[in-house]
C-alpha cells in the first residue's frame, strides 16, 4: 500500500491542496481512489523499488502518492519528495535552456551548429540548433560509439570527442525525423559555451531557482548532492527480486537526461509552462510545435517534447528510461491536467499509467 509518511504543506506560487502521502482529498476523487492504487500494486509490496506520482488539475495538486523504496539497501521508503533520475524527461529541461539563450540573442535557432561546437565534422555542416532540437540531425547515436571495453562513464565533453570521428550522418539534416540523444548532448554543450556557465550552473540559474525548483538538479558526481536520491535497480537477482542499477557508462552525460528532481518540483515546472516566467508565449509555442518535413512525413516532436493528441485533446508529452528509472509526463494543457509518473525500476509502464489516470480523473472512465 501506499507509504503513510506525513508531509508538510506545499508552497507553490499557485493555489495548490496540501495533502499527506498515501491520502487523496476526499472530495477530487470519491471511488476512484483504490483504482488509482491498483494501478500501482506492483510498486507498493514490501521491499521493491517505488514510485511516486502526482496530478494537477486547474493549478490545484489534487493527488500526490508514493509507493515501494526509494533506497532497498538502506531500507528507505519513497515519498513525493524522493528525487529520482529523470532520464530523457530531461530534454525539456535542456530545451527551454536553448530557447532561454535564443530570447537572450546568444543563440539563433537556424545557426550551424558548428559555428559553437567547430569540433564537429565536416558531415554536420548543414546541422542546426533547431535540428538538435527536433531530432531531425541526422547525427550518430552516440552510444553506437562507445567502446563495448568501456568502463568509466562517458561525459557530455567524451560525447564531442566521438562524434567528432564520425564524419556520417544517417540522412541529410532537416529530412527525416530520428530521436537522438547525441542532438541533446551537444545542446548541454551549446549552452555551456554560449553563457558562459556550466550547464548544471546554468539550469540552476536561469530555471531551477527561479522556479523554487529546490531539489532539483543536474549531477554530477562528487560536485553535488541529491537531496533524497532514488536509487535505480532492474528486475532480477535480490531477496525482492531486484538488482541495483544505478548507474551505468552513460549515466554521467547531462543534456540528454542528468536532471534530478522530485514530482513537487515538476508541480512548480509544470505550472511555469502556462505563463511567461520564463519565455514569452510565442517562443513557449516553439517546443509544441513539431517540424515540416520532406514529402509530407509526420514527427511529433517540438523543442523537448512530443506533442500529439489523446482522446481529442492535444497533449505534451515525455517518457525516460535510463539505467535503473523509468518515468513519464502527461499534460493536457488546454484542460490544465498533468499527470507525472517517477520511478526507480527499469521496468514496468509509467506512460500507461499516467494515461490510465488521465482516463479516470480527466476523461472520467476507466480502460
Amino acid at each position: 500500500m501506499a507509504s503513510l509518511v506525513r508531509v508538510q504543506a506545499l508552497r507553490f506560487p499557485v493555489p495548490l491542496l496540501a495533502l499527506s502521502v498515501g491520502c487523496v482529498s476526499g472530495g477530487a476523487f470519491g471511488g476512484d481512489t483504490p483504482a488509482i492504487d491498483a494501478l500501482f500494486a506492483g510498486y507498493a509490496r514490501g521491499g521493491v523499488p517505488g514510485a511516486s506520482v502526482i496530478v494537477i488539475r486547474d493549478g490545484h495538486v489534487i493527488l500526490r502518492r508514493a509507493y515501494g523504496m526509494a533506497d532497498l539497501e538502506r531500507q528507505v521508503a519513497a515519498t513525493p519528495e524522493t528525487d529520482y533520475r529523470l532520464a530523457s524527461v530531461s530534454k525539456q529541461f535542456t530545451a527551454m535552456a536553448i530557447m532561454l539563450l535564443g530570447r537572450d540573442g546568444k543563440i539563433r535557432y537556424d545557426q550551424p551548429v558548428r559555428d559553437i561546437l567547430p569540433e564537429l565534422p565536416a558531415a554536420a555542416q548543414g546541422v542546426t540548433v533547431r535540428h538538435l532540437l527536433n531530432h531531425t540531425s541526422g547525427l550518430p547515436d552516440y552510444e553506437d560509439l562507445i567502446p563495448d571495453t568501456q568502463t568509466v562513464q562517458v561525459s557530455d565533453r567524451d560525447v564531442l570527442a566521438l562524434l567528432a570521428h564520425k564524419d556520417t550522418l544517417y540522412f541529410p539534416p532537416g529530412s527525416a525525423y530520428r530521436y537522438s540523444n547525441s542532438g541533446y548532448v551537444l545542446l548541454g554543450l551549446i549552452v555551456e559555451r554560449a553563457s558562459g556557465l556550466p550547464f548544471p550552473a546554468f539550469l540552476r540559474a536561469r530555471i531551477f531557482a527561479p522556479l523554487g525548483m529546490g531539489s532539483t538538479v543536474a549531477h554530477v558526481e562528487g560536485v553535488d548532492t541529491v537531496p533524497h536520491r532514488a536509487y535505480g535497480y532492474s528486475p532480477g537477482g535480490g531477496p525482492a527480486g531486484f538488482t541495483a542499477t544505478d548507474q551505468s557508462v552513460t549515466s554521467a552525460t547531462l543534456g540528454d537526461g542528468g536532471i534530478y528532481t522530485n514530482v513537487d518540483d515538476l508541480v512548480r515546472w509544470d505550472q511555469a509552462l502556462y505563463g511567461e516566467r520564463l519565455v514569452d508565449a510565442a517562443t513557449l509555442r516553439l517546443a509544441a510545435t513539431p517540424p515540416a518535413l520532406p514529402g509530407g512525413a509526420e514527427t511529433q516532436y517540438g523543442f523537448g517534447w512530443f506533442v500529439d493528441t489523446y482522446r481529442k485533446e492535444r497533449r505534451w508529452r515525455h517518457t525516460g528510461e535510463t539505467s535503473g528509472f523509468r518515468n513519464a509526463i502527461q499534460r493536457f494543457p488546454d484542460r490544465r491536467f498533468t499527470v507525472i509518473v517517477l520511478t526507480n525500476r527499469n521496468a514496468g509502464e509509467p506512460g500507461v499509467i499516467a494515461e490510465r489516470i488521465a482516463d479516470r480523473l480527466l476523461f472520467g472512465e476507466a480502460r
